[in-house]
């Protein structure tokens, strides 16, 4: 049995942010029901990745949707409202996405829903909060990652803002309400009462950053000085932090001690004697251990480094470590079976329970593909 089976999550959400939530909780074994608009769905089923679309939808979709059931139902419509809300009034969490104010029109805000369901688990995700100058601006991952800062931690000092190549906003603020409702649902079973949980993109991608916001607010202002040299792993972190071409492939180093990196790598940085220098002098430094290291292959490197503990690695592409024992040995790959006979290939939830890894071979449902098996078990209509 897994840990959420027998709860009831109405998840009222398109794109990511939310939906990415509504994976997890169901994998851990809620029934989650995305409420949909009828024929269409939700909007998330017309963005795709490489445009790529399965059975009617977007790869991306199916990626995020799979193991759930769909609802149809028009919320402008009174009587498809009236079913909604006795679904509601049977529900333990309900989840959505809508810029604030949506939800009030329709009369799905907090305080109507408490009052049709007085335990209810209410999860709202925003972009920017519900107040302030940002709070109706799109909440867009790319747009969150240029206001957060977060742009200005990748690349060198010369690229100029960087962004993420993944949707680094909706995933951490998936995670985050994740646990913002595991926590209520627990606040919930001791009182007995409602719990209103509310997430952001921007605080998500914000608190992602504490330790360098961290280091910002208590440095005197310093902003993050990236390196010049290509391949620094981190603004804040010293030599030789950072990954450097060898003469076949690329190879990381972590965090280490300095010396005994450079008689390792037959390199002399005994002018760098202080830890201090390995940061004010960081791109010196990287710079001499890149010329260093491109001379030797990969192999070569990983040899000598590891038998002396330094914390290395070599630097794959999905070709290589989705090949690879190390990739292998985790099971992370499951098939998922879509409603048109064929399926598709794709990672399972990260989470283990009493030793059993977590696979659903459910695929994301069609719009409305269970709303008449929903109305007849909840004796809707």
């Amino acid at each position: 049995m897994k840990p959420l089976e027998g709860l009831l999550v109405l998840e009222f959400a398109q794109f990511m942010a939310a939906p990415t939530a509504g994976l997890r909780l169901a994998d851990l074994g809620a029934r989650v029901i995305k409420i949909e608009r009828p024929v269409k769905g939700e909007a998330g089923r017309q963005i795709a990745i490489r445009n790529l679309f399965v059975d009617g939808s977007s790869l991306v979709f199916h990626t995020i949707n799979r193991n759930k059931e769909s609802y149809a139902a028009d919320l402008k419509d009174p009587a498809d409202l009236e079913g909604v809300k006795k679904l509601i009034a049977k529900a333990d969490v309900i989840t959505h996405n809508f810029r604030p104010g949506v939800m009030e029109k329709i009369g799905l805000d907090y305080q109507s829903v408490k009052a049709i369901n007085p335990r209810i688990v209410y999860g709202v995700v925003t972009g920017y909060g519900n107040k302030g100058p940002w709070a109706l601006r799109p909440g867009q991952d790319l747009l969150i990652q240029s206001l957060s800062g977060l742009a200005y931690l990748s690349g060198t000092s010369n690229d100029g803002p960087v962004p993420f190549g993944l949707a680094t906003a909706d995933m951490i603020c998936g995670a985050h309400f994740v646990q913002g409702i595991l926590a209520a649902l627990i606040k919930r079973a001791k009182t007995n009462k409602s719990v209103l949980v509310e997430v952001s993109l921007l605080e998500s991608v914000l608190d992602m950053q504490f330790e360098v916001i961290t280091t910002y607010l208590n440095d005197g202002g310093k902003l993050p000085q990236r390196s010049t040299v290509k391949g620094n792993g981190h603004a804040y972190l010293s030599a030789p932090y950072g990954i450097y071409e060898t003469s076949d492939n690329y190879l990381s180093l972590a965090m280490g001690d300095l010396q005994k990196i450079g008689e390792a790598i037959g390199c002399d940085l005994s002018a760098y004697h202080t830890k201090e220098s390995w940061f004010t002098d960081r791109d010196e430094i990287m710079a001499l251990l890149a010329d260093q290291i491109k001379n030797k292959s990969i192999g070569e490197w990983l040899n000598i480094l590891e038998a002396k503990g330094i914390w290395c690695s070599e630097v794959l592409t999905y070709a290589e470590v989705l090949q690879h024992e190390g990739y292998l040995a985790q099971g992370i790959k499951q098939q998922v079976n879509l409603p048109d006979g064929s399926s598709l290939s794709t990672t399972r939830c990260p989470i283990r329970i009493n030793n059993e890894r977590l696979y659903s071979d459910k695929a994301g449902p069609r719009p409305g593909a269970q709303t008449q098996l929903i109305n007849q078990q909840f004796e809707l209509i």
